[in-house]
């Protein structure tokens, strides 16, 4: 199973890269940083299913303390990022997106990195122990479920999961991703918080109590896990995977997305026409094998800057 696993979140990470190129054109921080956030989180898991298939060993325990950190940072991000998306197409319905792009720039950034960056630090607060193993699985963070482990960590996430949609006709496509994604991030977040308040809240005695005997490493085999508790762990992990093929269906099959493809697919279709003409004519000319070559025009592709941003009225007054 772990062979699987790890296969699943390798392709959901290099699926996630291909929108890459025109997103970072177009400065759109919500969806480059929702690919950033799934890149690390599918990566981590995929190498976590190498290192722990069959084992529970503790291997590599700094790569552990990194990546149980990053995955807590995750599971804040990709909700915060999907609401991020979503104001977004607000300020573009609404017409404010070009004048104060700017500050739409700073405030995307602070909810999609700076508030899951807060949530790591907070985390410690209510971490119980440094990490646990899972055969399979790797390491996993650890949380001592409490009130402030509700107010500083499942609350807000519960809160930023909450979102709007809109009905601007223009915006159909980036709507139905938007509203898409924030039903799988919450079903994603449901699941996390049903495994997570499986057990009773415990009490918040101190400081001192809730992170007594700290550095330990729990170890969990799955022979001794429930077959019941077993299942709805892979069906959490396997959460992250889907949520970068869904990532990948919305951003990198879209009517943008293929426009982007044109020049490479014609740059590598010419290329074979080149080919093709030097050897059934050798005697042809550089001049007429330049002529198969595809005409890379970038007034022919247009990247639209934030994949929503109308430029019929550009069109108009350059014409």
């Amino acid at each position: 199973m772990a062979s699987q696993m790890a296969f699943g979140a390798f392709l959901a990470s290099a699926l996630v890269l291909f929108p890459l190129p025109w997103h970072w054109r177009a400065r759109n921080v919500p969806t480059l940083s929702m690919l950033a956030w799934l890149l690390v989180s599918n990566l981590t898991y995929a190498i976590n299913s190498v290192i722990w298939s069959k084992s529970i060993d503790d291997v590599v325990p700094v790569w552990c303390d990194i990546v149980t950190k990053s995955e807590v940072g995750a599971t804040a991000a990709l909700p915060a990022c999907c609401l991020s998306l979503a104001l977004q197409l607000w300020r573009v319905s609404s017409g404010v997106h070009t004048s104060h792009r700017r500050t739409a720039i700073i405030s995307d950034i602070i909810l999609c990195w700076g508030y899951p960056v807060v949530t790591m630090i907070l985390h410690y607060v209510f971490q119980g122990h440094r990490f646990d193993i899972i055969e399979d699985f790797g390491c996993r963070p650890t949380s001592y479920v409490s009130v402030p482990a509700i107010v500083l960590f499942y609350a807000p996430i519960a809160a930023v999961t909450t979102k709007s949609s809109f009905t601007t006709r223009r915006y159909v496509h980036l709507m139905a991703v938007t509203v898409t994604l924030a039903v799988w991030e919450a079903v994603v977040i449901g699941l996390v918080f049903a495994m997570t308040f499986r057990s009773p809240i415990g009490p918040y005695t101190s400081w001192a109590d809730v992170h007594y005997n700290f550095s330990r490493v729990d170890t969990y085999p799955t022979v001794l896990i429930s077959p019941e508790v077993l299942f709805w762990t892979y069906v959490v992990w396997w959460t992250i995977p889907i949520s970068g093929y869904f990532f990948f269906c919305a951003f990198a099959i879209s009517e943008q997305a293929v426009a982007e493809y044109g020049p490479w697919v014609r740059w590598v279709t010419g290329h074979r026409e080149i080919g093709k003409t030097s050897v059934s004519s050798p005697s042809s000319t550089s001049s007429e094998a330049h002529l198969v070559l595809p005409r890379w025009k970038a007034d022919n592709v247009i990247y639209i800057r934030a994949d929503f941003v109308d430029t019929s009225s550009s069109s108009e007054s350059s014409s």
